[in-house]
């Protein structure tokens, strides 16, 4: 078990999990004025994860899915990985854009759910920026659409140099009361530094509390 990983509590996650709620609601109102639909965005849970079973958690190796990635400086530094599975985004697609997307993914398919990863990575960083009270700055967000391990094994090699523990978000995403994915069909995965632990944590003002 990494440091990270024995150090975050329970109470730790339930912060997480308040600051992921926010977020969340944020995207949905986002979501919502870009469709032009009711939009509902829950988050199932929130926990740690150490950042080499990622692969495994979205379906294994050989599995498709979609990912945004970007890096986030300035009171913190850490990694953010939003994931989709093909047929929630094909569902995401086709209620944005009456499109049906099949053998592949068009361009047009392609930048509604690298906006949609925008506009849910946007908004959790913006939550967590107010809570903290740091100016966070992402950069670029990219997309790419392949097998998960071919897209998480480069990303987790970056990652991997700075950190070891991801904190998972899972969520459950519904367009006009519809359920577009399950619970955990979508995730993001936060992975901050090691030392961007700390400051998140002390900017809480719950550093210590309910440590194990």
């Amino acid at each position: 078990m990494s440091d990270s990983l024995g150090r975050m509590s329970d109470f730790h996650l339930d912060v997480l999990k308040e600051v992921s709620n926010i977020g969340a609601g944020n995207a949905a109102t986002s979501l919502s004025t870009l469709l032009g639909k009711a939009v509902d965005m829950r988050v199932s849970r929130v926990f740690p994860m150490p950042f080499n079973e990622i692969i495994e958690y979205v379906g294994g190796a050989e599995r498709m899915i979609l990912t945004v990635f970007v890096r986030i400086k300035g009171g913190i530094s850490a990694n953010m990985l939003y994931s989709m599975n093909l047929a929630d985004a094909r569902a995401l697609v086709r209620h944005m854009t009456g499109a049906t997307e099949e053998d592949g993914f068009s361009e047009m398919g392609l930048s509604v759910v690298h906006e949609v990863g925008n506009i849910m990575i946007g908004s959790y960083i913006t939550a967590l920026s107010d809570f903290l009270g740091f100016e966070l700055i992402p950069t670029v967000p990219s997309l790419a659409v392949d097998m998960a391990g071919a897209i998480l094994s480069f990303s987790l090699s970056e990652i991997g140099r700075s950190g070891d523990t991801a904190i998972v978000i899972d969520g459950a995403l519904s367009l006009d009361g519809g359920a577009l994915s399950g619970d955990g069909a979508s995730h993001i995965f936060l992975l901050p530094d090691p030392e961007s632990f700390d400051k998140i944590f002390q900017a809480l003002g719950v550093a210590g509390n309910g440590d194990c």
